[in-house]
Protein backbone atom coordinates (compact mmCIF):
# COMPACT_ATOMS: atom_id res chain seq x y z
CA UNK A 1 0.00 0.00 0.00
CA UNK A 2 1.20 3.64 -0.49
CA UNK A 3 1.27 5.68 2.10
CA UNK A 4 -1.02 7.31 3.85
CA UNK A 5 -0.73 11.06 5.02
CA UNK A 6 -2.84 12.16 7.91
CA UNK A 7 -3.50 15.70 7.87
CA UNK A 8 -4.28 17.04 11.40
CA UNK A 9 -4.64 20.53 12.78
CA UNK A 10 -2.36 20.12 15.77
CA UNK A 11 -0.06 17.12 17.23
CA UNK A 12 0.17 15.52 19.18
CA UNK A 13 -2.98 17.12 21.36
CA UNK A 14 -3.15 15.30 24.66
CA UNK A 15 -7.42 15.50 24.52
CA UNK A 16 -6.93 13.66 20.96
CA UNK A 17 -6.59 10.20 22.35
CA UNK A 18 -8.47 8.51 19.72
CA UNK A 19 -6.73 10.17 17.03
CA UNK A 20 -3.75 8.39 18.54
CA UNK A 21 -5.10 5.49 19.18
CA UNK A 22 -6.32 5.10 15.47
CA UNK A 23 -2.94 5.99 14.54
CA UNK A 24 -0.87 3.08 16.83
CA UNK A 25 -3.59 0.79 15.85
CA UNK A 26 -2.96 1.42 11.95
CA UNK A 27 0.60 1.04 12.33
CA UNK A 28 0.20 -2.14 14.07
CA UNK A 29 -1.83 -3.39 10.88
CA UNK A 30 0.84 -2.19 8.62
CA UNK A 31 -0.61 0.21 7.40
CA UNK A 32 2.44 3.27 6.15
CA UNK A 33 1.44 6.34 7.39
CA UNK A 34 2.97 9.84 7.26
CA UNK A 35 2.09 12.52 9.76
CA UNK A 36 1.61 16.79 8.59
CA UNK A 37 0.08 18.66 10.97
CA UNK A 38 -0.31 22.52 10.59
CA UNK A 39 1.14 23.23 13.85
CA UNK A 40 2.96 21.52 17.08
CA UNK A 41 0.80 22.47 19.72
CA UNK A 42 3.58 22.20 22.73
CA UNK A 43 1.55 20.95 25.25
CA UNK A 44 3.03 20.45 29.01
CA UNK A 45 1.30 16.85 29.02
CA UNK A 46 1.91 14.72 25.98
CA UNK A 47 0.62 10.95 26.01
CA UNK A 48 3.42 8.29 26.41
CA UNK A 49 2.60 6.35 23.55
CA UNK A 50 3.03 9.24 21.13
CA UNK A 51 6.72 8.17 21.22
CA UNK A 52 5.20 4.85 20.04
CA UNK A 53 4.32 6.52 16.72
CA UNK A 54 6.29 5.54 13.60
CA UNK A 55 5.39 7.65 11.65
CA UNK A 56 7.32 11.16 10.53
CA UNK A 57 5.55 13.68 11.67
CA UNK A 58 5.82 17.41 9.88
CA UNK A 59 4.57 20.40 10.73
CA UNK A 60 3.10 22.36 8.07
CA UNK A 61 3.66 25.90 9.84
CA UNK A 62 7.32 25.99 10.32
CA UNK A 63 8.35 27.77 6.94
CA UNK A 64 10.05 30.99 6.55
CA UNK A 65 8.28 33.66 4.56
CA UNK A 66 10.50 32.69 1.98
CA UNK A 67 10.44 29.52 2.06
CA UNK A 68 7.05 29.45 1.72
CA UNK A 69 7.25 31.95 -1.09
CA UNK A 70 9.38 29.40 -2.93
CA UNK A 71 7.40 26.58 -2.49
CA UNK A 72 4.41 28.84 -4.00
CA UNK A 73 6.77 29.19 -6.92
CA UNK A 74 7.92 25.31 -6.92
CA UNK A 75 4.32 24.46 -7.18
CA UNK A 76 2.79 27.15 -9.88
CA UNK A 77 5.87 25.60 -12.40
CA UNK A 78 5.34 22.45 -12.10
CA UNK A 79 1.47 22.03 -12.13
CA UNK A 80 0.48 25.87 -13.06
CA UNK A 81 -3.04 25.25 -14.19
CA UNK A 82 -3.93 23.34 -11.11
CA UNK A 83 -1.88 26.06 -9.01
CA UNK A 84 -4.18 29.05 -10.36
CA UNK A 85 -7.29 27.07 -10.58
CA UNK A 86 -6.77 26.33 -6.40
CA UNK A 87 -5.52 30.00 -5.98
CA UNK A 88 -8.37 31.41 -7.75
CA UNK A 89 -10.78 29.26 -5.71
CA UNK A 90 -9.20 30.98 -2.25
CA UNK A 91 -9.23 34.19 -3.29
CA UNK A 92 -13.16 34.14 -4.36
CA UNK A 93 -14.33 31.81 -1.55
CA UNK A 94 -14.82 34.28 1.43
CA UNK A 95 -17.51 32.28 2.63
CA UNK A 96 -15.12 29.73 3.30
CA UNK A 97 -13.59 31.67 6.43
CA UNK A 98 -17.34 31.78 8.17
CA UNK A 99 -18.33 29.14 10.70
CA UNK A 100 -15.82 27.04 12.70
CA UNK A 101 -12.56 27.76 11.82
CA UNK A 102 -8.91 27.76 13.07
CA UNK A 103 -7.07 29.76 10.42
CA UNK A 104 -8.19 31.84 7.28
CA UNK A 105 -8.52 30.22 3.45
CA UNK A 106 -5.32 31.85 2.86
CA UNK A 107 -3.03 30.03 5.53
CA UNK A 108 -4.71 26.88 4.79
CA UNK A 109 -3.91 27.64 1.09
CA UNK A 110 -0.46 28.44 2.12
CA UNK A 111 -0.25 24.76 4.45
CA UNK A 112 -1.34 23.14 1.29
CA UNK A 113 1.32 24.36 -0.94
CA UNK A 114 3.63 23.58 1.45
CA UNK A 115 2.39 20.17 1.28
CA UNK A 116 2.37 19.93 -2.16
CA UNK A 117 5.80 21.14 -2.18
CA UNK A 118 7.32 18.79 0.09
CA UNK A 119 5.10 15.53 -1.77
CA UNK A 120 6.73 16.66 -5.10
CA UNK A 121 10.09 17.02 -3.82
CA UNK A 122 10.21 13.93 -0.96
CA UNK A 123 7.90 11.40 -2.14
CA UNK A 124 4.31 11.64 -2.33
CA UNK A 125 1.20 9.21 -0.59
CA UNK A 126 -1.51 7.42 -2.38
CA UNK A 127 -4.20 8.84 -0.56
CA UNK A 128 -4.58 11.84 1.68
CA UNK A 129 -7.09 11.77 5.19
CA UNK A 130 -7.70 14.48 7.08
CA UNK A 131 -9.15 14.46 10.87
CA UNK A 132 -11.90 17.52 11.68
CA UNK A 133 -13.82 18.74 8.77
CA UNK A 134 -12.92 22.32 9.15
CA UNK A 135 -9.38 23.63 8.57
CA UNK A 136 -7.52 20.07 8.07
CA UNK A 137 -10.30 18.95 5.24
CA UNK A 138 -9.80 22.53 3.43
CA UNK A 139 -5.76 21.48 3.15
CA UNK A 140 -7.22 18.32 1.58
CA UNK A 141 -9.13 19.48 -0.47
CA UNK A 142 -6.49 21.96 -1.66
CA UNK A 143 -3.98 19.48 -2.14
CA UNK A 144 -5.89 17.53 -4.00
CA UNK A 145 -6.84 20.11 -6.35
CA UNK A 146 -3.23 21.17 -6.33
CA UNK A 147 -1.66 17.47 -7.28
CA UNK A 148 -4.99 14.94 -7.98
CA UNK A 149 -4.12 12.63 -4.54
CA UNK A 150 -7.66 11.66 -3.50
CA UNK A 151 -8.62 12.30 0.14
CA UNK A 152 -11.10 11.40 3.05
CA UNK A 153 -11.43 12.98 6.03
CA UNK A 154 -13.37 12.20 9.81
CA UNK A 155 -16.12 14.63 10.95
CA UNK A 156 -16.30 14.93 14.81
CA UNK A 157 -18.55 17.20 16.64
CA UNK A 158 -18.20 20.90 16.22
CA UNK A 159 -15.94 20.78 13.18
CA UNK A 160 -19.41 19.20 11.17
CA UNK A 161 -21.75 21.39 12.78
CA UNK A 162 -20.62 24.35 12.86
CA UNK A 163 -19.02 24.93 8.82
CA UNK A 164 -21.71 26.14 6.75
CA UNK A 165 -23.63 23.21 5.13
CA UNK A 166 -22.80 23.96 1.49
CA UNK A 167 -19.09 24.11 2.21
CA UNK A 168 -19.97 20.71 4.30
CA UNK A 169 -21.55 19.53 0.96
CA UNK A 170 -18.50 20.51 -1.01
CA UNK A 171 -16.07 18.94 0.77
CA UNK A 172 -18.22 15.54 0.81
CA UNK A 173 -18.81 15.26 -2.84
CA UNK A 174 -14.57 15.90 -3.43
CA UNK A 175 -13.92 13.00 -0.98
CA UNK A 176 -13.46 10.00 -1.99
CA UNK A 177 -15.36 8.63 1.58
CA UNK A 178 -16.54 10.84 4.86
CA UNK A 179 -16.11 8.90 8.21
CA UNK A 180 -18.13 9.95 11.23
CA UNK A 181 -17.67 8.68 15.13
CA UNK A 182 -21.83 8.30 16.20
CA UNK A 183 -25.26 7.77 14.85
CA UNK A 184 -26.02 11.59 15.53
CA UNK A 185 -23.51 13.07 13.50
CA UNK A 186 -24.62 10.15 10.62
CA UNK A 187 -28.32 11.56 11.04
CA UNK A 188 -27.08 14.89 10.48
CA UNK A 189 -25.29 14.22 7.41
CA UNK A 190 -28.38 12.19 5.81
CA UNK A 191 -30.05 15.72 6.05
CA UNK A 192 -27.64 17.58 4.84
CA UNK A 193 -26.08 15.65 2.09
CA UNK A 194 -28.19 15.17 -1.63
CA UNK A 195 -28.68 11.23 -1.90
CA UNK A 196 -26.14 10.43 -4.42
CA UNK A 197 -23.66 11.85 -1.72
CA UNK A 198 -24.77 9.84 1.34
CA UNK A 199 -23.45 6.68 0.03
CA UNK A 200 -19.57 8.03 0.98
CA UNK A 201 -20.41 8.39 4.17
CA UNK A 202 -19.25 5.36 7.09
CA UNK A 203 -19.89 5.22 10.61
CA UNK A 204 -16.69 3.93 12.62
CA UNK A 205 -16.71 4.14 16.35
CA UNK A 206 -13.80 5.95 18.11
CA UNK A 207 -12.57 2.61 20.11
CA UNK A 208 -9.83 2.05 22.83
CA UNK A 209 -7.01 -0.35 23.13
CA UNK A 210 -8.52 -3.08 24.92
CA UNK A 211 -5.33 -4.45 26.69
CA UNK A 212 -4.84 -1.14 27.89
CA UNK A 213 -7.97 0.01 29.42
CA UNK A 214 -8.77 -2.89 31.57
CA UNK A 215 -10.61 -3.49 35.21
CA UNK A 216 -8.19 -4.15 37.96
CA UNK A 217 -7.07 -7.55 38.61
CA UNK A 218 -8.70 -7.14 41.76
CA UNK A 219 -12.16 -5.64 42.21
CA UNK A 220 -12.02 -1.91 43.39
CA UNK A 221 -12.98 -1.78 46.61
CA UNK A 222 -16.90 -0.82 47.20
CA UNK A 223 -15.41 2.85 48.88
CA UNK A 224 -12.87 3.95 51.11
CA UNK A 225 -13.50 6.12 54.56
CA UNK A 226 -14.70 9.13 52.41
CA UNK A 227 -17.18 7.06 50.38
CA UNK A 228 -17.00 5.54 46.70
CA UNK A 229 -14.83 7.35 44.19
CA UNK A 230 -17.05 9.71 41.50
CA UNK A 231 -14.39 9.98 38.56
CA UNK A 232 -14.78 12.50 35.93
CA UNK A 233 -12.06 13.31 33.01
CA UNK A 234 -12.39 15.99 30.38
CA UNK A 235 -11.10 19.01 29.37
CA UNK A 236 -12.32 22.22 31.45
CA UNK A 237 -14.69 23.93 28.64
CA UNK A 238 -18.37 24.80 28.65
CA UNK A 239 -19.21 22.26 26.62
CA UNK A 240 -18.42 19.48 29.40
CA UNK A 241 -21.34 20.16 31.89
CA UNK A 242 -18.96 20.16 34.80
CA UNK A 243 -20.71 23.29 36.83
CA UNK A 244 -23.81 20.37 36.59
CA UNK A 245 -22.23 17.86 37.90
CA UNK A 246 -20.49 19.25 40.76
CA UNK A 247 -24.38 20.85 41.47
CA UNK A 248 -25.31 17.39 41.38
CA UNK A 249 -22.74 16.67 43.80
CA UNK A 250 -23.94 19.14 46.32
CA UNK A 251 -27.29 17.64 46.07
CA UNK A 252 -25.93 14.34 47.47
CA UNK A 253 -23.90 15.85 50.29
CA UNK A 254 -26.60 18.07 51.48
CA UNK A 255 -28.08 14.36 51.28
CA UNK A 256 -26.04 12.92 53.65
CA UNK A 257 -24.48 10.34 51.51
CA UNK A 258 -20.25 10.21 51.43
CA UNK A 259 -18.68 9.92 48.56
CA UNK A 260 -15.43 11.51 46.59
CA UNK A 261 -15.98 13.46 42.97
CA UNK A 262 -12.44 13.77 41.32
CA UNK A 263 -12.32 15.40 37.96
CA UNK A 264 -9.08 15.13 35.79
CA UNK A 265 -8.68 17.75 33.34
CA UNK A 266 -7.51 21.28 32.51
CA UNK A 267 -8.73 24.89 31.24
CA UNK A 268 -10.48 28.00 30.97
CA UNK A 269 -13.15 27.04 32.68
CA UNK A 270 -10.77 25.44 36.23
CA UNK A 271 -11.39 29.14 38.10
CA UNK A 272 -14.90 28.96 37.78
CA UNK A 273 -15.35 25.86 38.95
CA UNK A 274 -13.03 26.18 41.96
CA UNK A 275 -15.11 29.30 42.99
CA UNK A 276 -18.60 27.27 42.67
CA UNK A 277 -17.24 24.63 44.62
CA UNK A 278 -16.04 26.74 47.62
CA UNK A 279 -19.75 28.12 47.18
CA UNK A 280 -21.24 24.58 47.23
CA UNK A 281 -19.40 23.44 50.38
CA UNK A 282 -17.95 20.56 48.44
CA UNK A 283 -14.26 20.99 49.54
CA UNK A 284 -13.38 17.85 51.68
CA UNK A 285 -15.43 15.93 48.33
CA UNK A 286 -14.04 17.43 45.51
CA UNK A 287 -10.80 16.92 44.03
CA UNK A 288 -8.91 18.66 40.99
CA UNK A 289 -5.87 17.08 40.18
CA UNK A 290 -5.11 18.37 36.93
CA UNK A 291 -4.15 17.06 32.92
CA UNK A 292 -2.90 13.50 33.06
CA UNK A 293 -1.51 11.19 30.09
CA UNK A 294 -3.62 8.22 29.84
CA UNK A 295 -1.01 5.98 31.89
CA UNK A 296 -1.68 8.11 34.80
CA UNK A 297 -5.47 7.93 34.37
CA UNK A 298 -5.45 3.92 34.05
CA UNK A 299 -5.45 3.71 38.06
CA UNK A 300 -7.89 6.04 37.87
CA UNK A 301 -10.52 4.20 36.41
CA UNK A 302 -9.75 1.38 38.06
CA UNK A 303 -10.15 2.54 41.53
CA UNK A 304 -13.66 4.42 40.88
CA UNK A 305 -16.79 3.21 41.62
CA UNK A 306 -18.93 5.73 39.08
CA UNK A 307 -17.73 7.13 36.52
CA UNK A 308 -20.11 10.80 35.36
CA UNK A 309 -19.41 12.99 32.93
CA UNK A 310 -22.69 15.75 31.25
CA UNK A 311 -21.58 17.13 28.34
CA UNK A 312 -24.62 19.44 26.47
CA UNK A 313 -24.98 21.79 23.72
CA UNK A 314 -23.59 25.24 23.74
CA UNK A 315 -25.69 28.01 22.29
CA UNK A 316 -23.23 28.17 19.39
CA UNK A 317 -23.65 24.54 18.68
CA UNK A 318 -20.74 23.07 20.25
CA UNK A 319 -20.88 19.26 21.26
CA UNK A 320 -19.24 15.85 21.62
CA UNK A 321 -19.64 13.06 19.63
CA UNK A 322 -19.01 9.97 21.65
CA UNK A 323 -16.43 11.18 24.55
CA UNK A 324 -13.40 9.07 24.29
CA UNK A 325 -12.75 9.00 28.11
CA UNK A 326 -16.32 7.47 28.65
CA UNK A 327 -15.64 5.03 26.37
CA UNK A 328 -12.18 4.56 28.62
CA UNK A 329 -13.67 4.16 31.52
CA UNK A 330 -16.17 1.91 30.33
CA UNK A 331 -13.29 -0.27 29.40
CA UNK A 332 -12.23 -0.25 32.32
CA UNK A 333 -15.41 -1.49 33.72
CA UNK A 334 -17.01 1.38 35.54
CA UNK A 335 -20.79 2.30 35.01
CA UNK A 336 -21.28 5.54 33.65
CA UNK A 337 -23.80 8.53 34.33
CA UNK A 338 -23.93 10.51 31.86
CA UNK A 339 -26.28 13.15 29.52
CA UNK A 340 -28.33 12.06 26.20
CA UNK A 341 -26.20 14.10 24.20
CA UNK A 342 -24.90 13.28 20.28
CA UNK A 343 -23.72 10.31 20.52
CA UNK A 344 -23.68 9.55 23.75
CA UNK A 345 -26.47 7.05 24.12
CA UNK A 346 -25.30 5.10 21.04
CA UNK A 347 -22.33 4.06 24.29
CA UNK A 348 -24.19 4.80 27.10
CA UNK A 349 -27.59 2.57 27.38
CA UNK A 350 -30.22 3.46 30.46
CA UNK A 351 -30.21 0.78 33.40
CA UNK A 352 -27.95 -1.53 31.03
CA UNK A 353 -24.46 -0.49 31.16
CA UNK A 354 -24.90 3.35 32.96
CA UNK A 355 -27.51 5.66 33.18
CA UNK A 356 -28.91 8.73 31.40
CA UNK A 357 -30.92 11.84 31.61
CA UNK A 358 -31.82 14.82 29.57
CA UNK A 359 -28.63 17.78 29.49
CA UNK A 360 -28.77 20.39 32.23
CA UNK A 361 -31.10 18.42 34.65
CA UNK A 362 -28.86 18.75 37.65
CA UNK A 363 -31.85 17.12 39.81
CA UNK A 364 -31.76 14.02 37.09
CA UNK A 365 -28.16 13.61 37.73
CA UNK A 366 -28.00 13.94 40.85
CA UNK A 367 -30.84 11.23 41.50
CA UNK A 368 -28.81 8.82 38.84
CA UNK A 369 -25.33 8.96 41.11
CA UNK A 370 -27.46 8.63 44.08
CA UNK A 371 -29.22 5.37 42.75
CA UNK A 372 -25.38 3.81 42.09
CA UNK A 373 -23.83 5.21 45.39
CA UNK A 374 -26.59 3.26 47.37
CA UNK A 375 -26.39 0.28 45.32
CA UNK A 376 -23.14 -1.80 45.04
CA UNK A 377 -24.76 -4.72 43.01
CA UNK A 378 -26.23 -2.37 40.19
CA UNK A 379 -22.73 -0.89 39.80
CA UNK A 380 -20.95 -4.15 39.41
CA UNK A 381 -23.70 -5.55 37.14
CA UNK A 382 -23.88 -2.11 35.07
CA UNK A 383 -19.91 -2.33 35.44
CA UNK A 384 -19.60 -5.86 33.73
CA UNK A 385 -22.54 -4.67 31.25
CA UNK A 386 -20.37 -1.32 30.04
CA UNK A 387 -16.80 -4.12 29.45
CA UNK A 388 -18.93 -5.70 26.99
CA UNK A 389 -20.28 -2.86 25.30
CA UNK A 390 -16.99 -1.21 24.45
CA UNK A 391 -15.35 -5.37 23.53
CA UNK A 392 -17.95 -5.45 20.95
CA UNK A 393 -18.59 -2.44 19.68
CA UNK A 394 -15.53 -0.15 20.58
CA UNK A 395 -12.41 -2.18 19.75
CA UNK A 396 -9.79 0.35 18.10
CA UNK A 397 -8.29 -2.89 16.50
CA UNK A 398 -11.57 -3.40 14.74
CA UNK A 399 -12.08 0.42 13.75
CA UNK A 400 -8.40 0.35 12.15
CA UNK A 401 -9.36 -3.01 9.89
CA UNK A 402 -12.02 -0.93 8.43
CA UNK A 403 -10.32 2.23 7.92
CA UNK A 404 -7.57 0.21 6.72
CA UNK A 405 -9.88 -1.49 3.85
CA UNK A 406 -11.27 2.01 3.08
CA UNK A 407 -7.90 3.37 2.65
CA UNK A 408 -7.04 0.39 0.37
CA UNK A 409 -10.13 0.61 -1.57
CA UNK A 410 -8.69 4.04 -2.71
CA UNK A 411 -4.83 3.52 -3.12
CA UNK A 412 -5.55 0.22 -5.05
CA UNK A 413 -7.60 2.59 -7.97
CA UNK A 414 -5.48 3.27 -11.80
CA UNK A 415 -2.97 5.92 -10.75
CA UNK A 416 -4.19 9.44 -12.03
CA UNK A 417 -2.09 11.54 -10.10
CA UNK A 418 1.27 12.11 -8.39
CA UNK A 419 1.66 9.18 -5.94
CA UNK A 420 5.70 9.19 -5.13
CA UNK A 421 8.28 11.50 -6.63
Amino acid sequence: MQPIGYILRSFPRLSQTFVLGEILALEERGVPLRIFAATNPREPVVQPQVAAVRAPVRYLDQASRDELRAAHLRVARRSPGRYAAARAYVRQRADLDTGYTAASRFACFDQAVALTDHLQRSGGVGHLHAHFAHDPTLVALLVHRLTGIPFSFTAHARDLFQIPRHVLVERVAAATAVVTCCGANLDYLDEVLPPELRAKVRLIHHGVNLDGFRPADEPAPAADARGPLILSVGRLVEKKGFPDLLRAAARLKQSGRRFRLAIYGDGPLRPELERLAAELGLGDELELPGERPQRDLLPAFQAAQIFALTPFVTEDGDRDGVPNVLVEAMACGLPAVSTAVAGIPELVRHGENGLLCAARDVEAIAAMLARLLDDEQERRRMGEAARRTVVEHFDVRAAARTLAELFEQTTSVAPGHMRAA
